[in-house]
């Protein structure tokens, strides 16, 4: 599995090692972390490529986090996110800050992601978080769009979530 993880690196150009460089400082100082997004549904259904990488973390870490955060990386805040970016490399690290997602850590389970194991959260909060994305008015049509794709592959990696989806978004399932 050492290739999926050499292929991810390739891709995001990931010379500077941010991807292990991120984990490593996570787990140094014990904070409680999942995946959630693409790379998550990839835990899950047939994996697709990404140059993205949509954490969360602790909330009650955050602010401990972003300061140990800022002495290794580039780290841009917004609104419902920190993100997390490294000289010589394309990896994009979004961490949610948005307090929805704060409970998913608690319910996340060791899954085999880019070759690695890595917390990853529970099926049911992966597709709760594209059902949140994908309804998100102020989110780029494309974006959301992707959204729909991965809730697609979910259901049908996994067809028992189907009932868990919103009509009005299974309306927009191709």
């Amino acid at each position: 599995m050492v290739q999926a993880l050499a292929f991810w690196k390739a891709v995001t150009v990931d010379d500077s090692n941010l991807l292990e460089r991120f984990f490593e400082l996570l787990r140094v100082h014990n904070v409680r972390f999942c995946l959630i997004g693409g790379q998550a549904v990839n835990a899950y259904a047939e994996p697709v490529v990404s140059l993205d990488l949509d954490v969360v973390i602790a909330s009650a870490r955050v602010a401990d986090v972003e300061p140990l955060l800022r002495k290794q990386f580039d780290v841009e805040r917004f609104e419902h996110s920190l993100n997390v970016s490294a000289a010589g490399s394309d990896l994009r690290i979004q961490i949610q800050l948005d307090q929805r997602y704060g409970q998913f850590p608690d319910r996340a389970r060791e899954g085999r992601v880019l070759g690695i194991d890595l917390p990853v959260a529970a099926v049911e909060d992966v597709l709760q978080g594209k059902v949140w994305a994908a309804q998100d008015p102020a989110r780029r049509g494309s974006k959301r769009q992707k959204d729909l794709a991965d809730i697609a592959r979910l259901i049908e990696a996994q067809p028992q979530l189907r009932p868990l989806v919103p009509s009005d978004v299974l309306a927009r399932l191709v």
